[in-house]
């Protein structure tokens, strides 16, 4: 399987190496990944401006731009043939409930949902996990039980895991995104100018229990989440809806 490895930490960040290493050994892997730390930026695209890419090695590229970019580029340009799969991560920090829509581990996955298999974002909930190489093989095993199964192509799946070795290990769990109390009010950061402000922004709000398992509740439990996200923008469903209400 050829692999399109990306994140939005950087092409030399420890996470990303590591679950190349693991996944190398039964694919082939291309890292294709941004030359800066690019954490919360979605899925935003450098439209406007040319990118930068260089090749450091057979198989790794370093993109100055956003991890869109990089998806963008892996898959149309870069290389000559069609890579089977994206995968994203390991991102260094947890991306679970709203916060999905601002990472740029998830951002960078959606680009692939199109591919043979469905891209796959993960990530760690720690800044520096105590046991990447476990996590990496880990996350390499989910990966092989995912693409064995053929399902859920077209959507995005996201893997949250806790920081944990293999002794503390207690299982997957199937999860929804959990939502989130209100934020907390952005930092402001002292300015000379009475007129100009500066702001730093604040911690997410707290995840909400839910009626059914959520990421968040997985996570703090000890579990590895499983989620599926659905980017399929298939907004014709709604088209008869939107008539009736525009005819009422």
């Amino acid at each position: 399987m050829k692999i399109l490895l990306t994140n939005d930490d950087g092409y030399d960040a420890e996470n990303i190496k590591s679950l190349c290493k693991e996944l190398s050994k039964n694919h082939e892997v291309w890292i294709v990944a941004p030359k800066n730390n690019c954490s919360g930026m979605s899925a935003a695209i450098s439209y406007l401006n040319e990118i930068e890419v260089t090749k450091l090695d057979d198989k790794i590229y370093a993109v100055d731009g956003t991890p869109a970019d990089c998806s963008y580029l892996g898959l149309l340009s870069i290389v000559d043939f069609e890579f089977d799969i994206v995968i994203s991560g390991i991102n260094h920090g947890a991306n679970i409930g709203n916060d999905v829509l601002y990472s740029g581990t998830v951002g960078a996955a959606i680009g692939g949902r199109n591919l043979k298999y469905p891209p796959i974002a993960i990530s760690v909930a720690s800044y520096n996990a105590k046991d990447i190489n476990f996590i990496s093989k880990k996350s390499v095993e989910l990966v092989e039980k995912l693409i064995s199964s053929r399902a859920f192509v077209g959507k995005v799946i996201n893997i949250n895991f806790p920081d944990i070795d293999q002794n503390e290990f207690k299982g997957v769990l199937a999860t929804g995104l959990s939502k989130r109390d209100v934020p907390a009010k952005p930092i402001r950061v002292d300015n000379s100018s009475s007129n100009s402000y500066r702001f730093k922004y604040n911690l997410s709000g707290e995840p909400l229990e839910d009626k059914y398992m959520t990421d968040a509740e997985a996570v703090k439990n000890g579990y590895v989440s499983l989620s599926v996200l659905d980017y399929s923008l298939n907004s014709g469903n709604f088209i008869e809806e939107i008539t009736e209400v525009l005819n009422e």
